[in-house]
């Protein structure tokens, strides 16, 4: 279970998150919200890339805060840019630096096994960086998941991507074992989800079923200021 207690958080003196409480436990849940809501800090409390300013998080009981390694362990994260996530020269490589082993013959055989199962399989020695866009956010996805966490928080990872690899992500995503946060503006993501949070100004502003929560959203844009 995810836990966060009365949590707030500023920028200088920009309040981005207000005072938020949550229990998630839900296997697939999706965030949505105009930019600057504050849903991408929401995402990084959950691992401890972002640190409350007031109130608690708890994720499995473990303090982001105070026991970070162990939470990296359970929580793994995608960024909206791949780019900015891939850090090895070729595919392989970049898939076995989150591994603490990663020369070892183990290492290797999860490595291929990982490659292949997300369609990379004959981009093993490819320059990650040359790859199309839709293939470096499952490189991105790829490098997080063959460490086995057991959630998987990702931003906005279609933001950059066509439809097409928009549908791809979204398959390999509804497929996966893992708990899945997803923050997203492409709606149509999400109809399958268990549990839909808007966020507006830093507050969660509606917490319900997918329908009904994209249907407050886009309300809510339509309101004039």
């Amino acid at each position: 279970m995810i836990e966060l207690r009365k949590v707030s958080h500023s920028y200088g003196d920009r309040a981005v998150l207000r005072s938020v409480s949550l229990r998630l436990t839900e296997r697939r849940i999706g965030v949505i919200g105009a930019n600057g809501s504050g849903k991408s800090t929401l995402a990084r409390l959950i691992n401890g890339l972002v640190q409350p300013d007031t109130g608690q998080v708890r994720v499995a009981g473990l303090d982001p805060v105070r026991e970070p390694r162990e939470v990296r362990r359970r929580v793994g994260f995608v960024f909206p840019d791949a780019d900015a996530q891939i850090i090895m020269p070729t595919v392989a490589e970049d898939v076995a630096a989150g591994l603490p082993d990663r020369t070892s013959d183990t290492a290797q055989r999860r490595v291929t096994e990982v490659l292949n199962r997300y369609g990379l399989g004959d981009h093993a020695d490819h320059p990650a960086h040359l790859l199309s866009g839709g293939q470096k956010q499952l490189l991105a996805l790829a490098s997080v998941l063959v460490t086995e966490p057991d959630i998987l928080v990702c931003d906005e990872p279609t933001t950059l991507l066509d439809l097409r690899n928009v549908t791809l992500l979204r398959r390999t995503l509804d497929e996966l074992d893992q708990r899945v946060i997803l923050l997203t503006h492409h709606l149509e993501t999400l109809r399958d989800f268990d549990r839909v949070l808007v966020m507006d100004e830093g507050r969660v502003v509606f917490d319900g079923a997918p329908e009904a929560a994209t249907s407050y959203y886009r309300e809510l844009m339509a309101t004039p200021w």
